[in-house]
């Protein structure tokens, strides 16, 4: 199949949540909304529309933003922050209230990624959830650890050693009927099964 009968790659929006009292108030620049940006720019080959929120560690808030984000058409919202033990982490929380459907196994895999460089990666409480077409999750808070539980862990010749959480995303947003996500292999190959991979571009 040539590109001129290929169909073009489908146009995606995507939420991005940075939840921090002191991000939000001023107190310092915000990190997460640009590192989400980056690596999501770099993963996948889309056209990307970008909804950015940056809000406080307000559970009423954060739920609120979420129910925007997908009633705006986000076939994917990617959340950073709040998600520890502290009192005033509450976005799984928020998250888990608009919930249609849990994805407990996106909050199992970042853990395990997370405890191959701490073991207080065990206190994080990250959440994945679809509410209708939209499949919402809860990343951590800083930016190393982002672009560790999306992308996984590769030995030194660039070789999968853990799958990160990116490479079932496509596949998932195929199955709720939102749009056909391809991604950057170097970056993060997407695993689909044959029968649900589109033919390549040529």
């Amino acid at each position: 199949m040539n590109s001129a009968t290929s169909p073009p790659l489908d146009a995606v929006k995507i939420g991005i949540v940075s939840v921090s009292d002191r991000a939000s108030s001023g107190v310092y620049v915000d990190q997460g909304l640009p590192a989400l940006q980056d690596w999501l720019a770099r993963a996948l080959k889309n056209p990307l529309q970008f909804e950015p929120r940056l809000i406080a560690d307000e559970q009423a808030t954060i739920s609120a933003t979420l129910v925007e984000l997908v009633e705006a058409g986000c076939a994917l919202v990617l959340t950073t922050g709040g998600t520890g033990p502290a009192l005033r982490d509450v976005t799984p929380e928020a998250t888990l209230a608009v919930a249609h459907k849990e994805m407990p196994g996106f909050g199992e895999q970042m853990r395990q990624i997370s405890l191959r460089f701490v073991p207080t990666a065990i206190l994080s409480r990250q959440v994945a959830v679809i509410r209708n077409q939209s499949l919402i999750i809860n990343l951590p808070g800083q930016p190393k650890a982002i672009a560790e539980t999306l992308e996984g862990l590769k030995d030194a010749n660039g070789q999968q050693v853990v799958p990160g959480i990116f490479a079932a995303v496509p596949y998932c947003i195929d199955l709720i009927g939102g749009p056909y996500l391809e991604t950057v292999d170097a970056v993060c190959k997407a695993f689909r099964p044959k029968s649900a991979v589109r033919p390549v571009k040529i």
